[in-house]
């Protein structure tokens, strides 16, 4: 396995993480229930595994790079905005 999969990987999870968070965290400021909070959480972390999984194996650089950068670049947004 080649070393930039692993980088443009470990980018986005650790930036996807992120954007859970901050996801559960808006779901449970509309709604209040724990529920809706955990199926945004289980949403959420299986399109990231499933992209991160994807990143390691069949997607080319640019894309694997395009969607980690792209990601990374929104988690400081939304960081910065809240």
């Amino acid at each position: 396995m080649e070393t930039w999969r692993i980088f443009a990987t470990a980018l986005l999870g650790v930036s996807g993480l992120l954007t859970v968070l901050i996801v559960m965290a808006r779901v449970r400021e509309k709604t209040g229930r724990w529920q809706a909070v955990a199926v945004a959480a289980l949403v959420g972390v299986t399109a990231l595994l499933l992209t991160c999984v994807l990143m390691l194996t069949t997607l080319p650089a640019d894309v694997s790079w395009w969607l980690a950068g792209g990601l990374t670049v929104f988690v400081a947004v939304l960081a910065f905005a809240s």
